[in-house]
């Protein structure tokens, strides 16, 4: 098993300590840190081609949606054909890429689906998945409706800390999908319970920076596949296939010149607290509320210098909201903790035991990020 780590030399203990590279804590590293990279090429190209492929899927689904290609899941959030096709999907083209060491933590099951009612949305689903691996062309196969059942089916790994994991939403930002507006195919990949890869394809992000574009691109130029290995770096590439550049958090260092990124959905995080922490920190600009982990692609090329996710108490995150996210904004330069200050442990299965939420930026400004979220917390709770 091959894992990826940071070797870090702190001028003020005797011993080196190792740190993943998605767990990076907020204190800037010493030039001593030696990154040993490790390979996962094969990898790497089989997350692409499978996030790809789920997102033309998804394109296809959004330009044509039907009332009738919404179901409602136990939570009463939307899910629709796409979520299910994405999902198939990828789990098909990993198996097919690692037949002998294959496990998938993933949203979506087939429960519904084969409820009484179901058999009309599974043979839509497995039409658009058998279309889209006929345009592709690498596997000479068509599925049947059950073939697709079980590759749903088959994200149902509890994950953990030991062998390797793949991590996947297939579709990070459903009511953002619905609304025509952001969304994510996020997969990720746990080694040892790091995040060693991930993958970000963002079909509605426009390839300039939303302080330019906003939203939704004037000129229809969006597309974009966010991808990190660790120790590699971070990189961007349109849909197009054009060549991929690399990409880095912003540099800011003065929190008043810094823009942030929340939820679109005021459910799915405090708003409320979100700007008493602007306020603290004296940001100016308004925030930027995208839907899915296309807020942490946005932040990876430096669109904002902020990410606040503060979610109402009680709720607890899945690590397929945050894994591939996690790291191509690590591989870019920036820091994800907890809003204690903890890294982001992945190992412990489906969820994240985290401190109130997720506070990301650049290493320069996440001190000040920090205290202003700490006195912010302690300020809100004194006053209920």
């Amino acid at each position: 098993m091959s894992i990826n780590w940071l070797r870090f030399v702190s001028p003020s203990l005797k011993k080196p300590h190792l740190f993943h590279l998605c767990h990076l804590p907020p204190p800037p590293f010493s030039s001593s840190a030696v990154i040993v990279a490790m390979s996962y090429d094969k990898e790497l190209a089989a997350a692409k081609k499978a996030a790809s492929l789920a997102a033309r899927l998804c394109q296809k689904v959004q330009k044509a949606l039907l009332q009738s290609d919404v179901q409602s899941k136990n939570d009463k959030s939307p899910v629709t054909v796409a979520d299910y096709g994405s999902q198939a999907l990828v789990s098909f083209v990993l198996q097919q890429e690692f037949p002998d060491n294959f496990s998938l933590v993933a949203e979506e099951d087939s429960k519904d689906l084969r409820k009484d009612g179901g058999q009309e949305i599974v043979e839509r689903i497995t039409k658009l998945v058998n279309d889209s691996l006929t345009i592709d062309g690498s596997y000479n196969v068509t599925l049947s409706t059950e073939d697709v059942l079980k590759a749903i089916d088959n994200g149902r790994s509890e994950g953990g800390s030991q062998g390797r994991h793949w991590v996947l939403d297939p579709i990070d930002g459903t009511k953002g999908f619905l609304r025509g507006d952001q969304y994510a195919i996020a997969l990720a990949l746990l080694d040892g319970g790091k995040v060693v890869l991930g993958v970000l394809a963002c079909p509605n992000l426009p390839l300039t920076s939303l302080s330019d574009a906003g939203q939704h691109s004037p000129n229809n130029k969006v597309g974009c596949l966010f991808f990190a290995v660790v120790g590699g770096g971070t990189y961007m590439q349109p849909f197009d296939g054009s060549s991929a550049v690399k990409v880095q958090v912003s540099a800011v260092e003065n929190p008043e010149e810094a823009s942030f990124f929340e939820s679109y959905e005021a459910a799915h995080s405090m708003h409320d607290l979100s700007s008493l922490i602007a306020q603290k920190l004296g940001v100016k600009a308004p925030p930027v509320r995208i839907d899915s982990q296309a807020k942490y692609g946005a932040l990876s090329r430096g669109d904002g210098a902020i990410y606040l996710r503060l979610p109402h108490k009680g709720y607890r995150e899945k690590i397929w909201d945050h894994a591939a996210g996690c790291i191509v904004v690590s591989e870019a330069g920036g820091v994800v903790t907890d809003a204690a200050g903890q890294p982001l442990d992945f190992s412990k299965g489906k969820y994240l035991d985290l401190d109130t939420g997720i506070i990301v930026t650049n290493q320069k400004l996440m001190p000040l990020l920090f205290n202003a979220v700490r006195k912010s917390i302690q300020e809100k709770a004194s006053s209920l």
